[in-house]
């Protein structure tokens, strides 16, 4: 990846402004233009004089896009890599809003399961005290009845 130069060829001119001006669809940055506007040895001549090592300036221009696309390629592997790291975390709240939800389901089944066997408890204990409310009143029915003759002696000699 940009390791060997382009077997494309690639013009350039110089405007007024001594910008520089790329034919045939190649976009540079400002940055490279400026770098490559430095002088780069010392046998290198200005831009003005209009002798330029076509192969240098390739080599540089290779160079250049290279670590464009280097630097392009790391951020699309940063964002890669950033997506799916946020596809992880939410898969993992998912799974943890999932347990937590399912422990709650648990809990209040486990109550409404307890709150059921409270309430046949109470109902038993109903039953149970009915029963011996029965049985006291039967009781105690009995116990007058035994006790009436004693009560209507007393009476009939006063």
């Amino acid at each position: 990846m940009g390791g060997g130069g382009s077997t494309r060829r690639v013009t350039f001119e110089a405007d007024e402004n001594e910008n520089i001006t790329v034919v045939k669809g190649v976009r540079l940055s400002d940055s490279v233009i400026d770098r490559m506007k430095e002088p780069s040895s010392p046998g290198r001549q200005p831009r003005g004089s209009g002798a330029v090592n076509d192969e240098e300036l390739k080599k540089r221009i290779a160079e250049e896009l290279a670590l464009e696309r280097a630097r392009r390629d790391s951020e699309a592997q940063k964002r890669r890599l950033f997506g799916k790291l946020l596809e992880r975390e939410r898969i993992s709240s998912n799974e943890h809003l999932t347990r937590a939800i399912l422990r709650e389901r648990a809990a209040t089944e486990e109550e409404r399961q307890k709150a059921q066997r409270f309430a046949r408890q109470l109902e038993e204990k109903d039953r149970e005290l009915k029963k011996h409310d029965a049985y006291y009143k039967e009781q105690l029915a009995r116990l007058e009845e035994r006790v009436k003759p004693f009560f209507s002696l007393p009476m009939e000699s006063f």
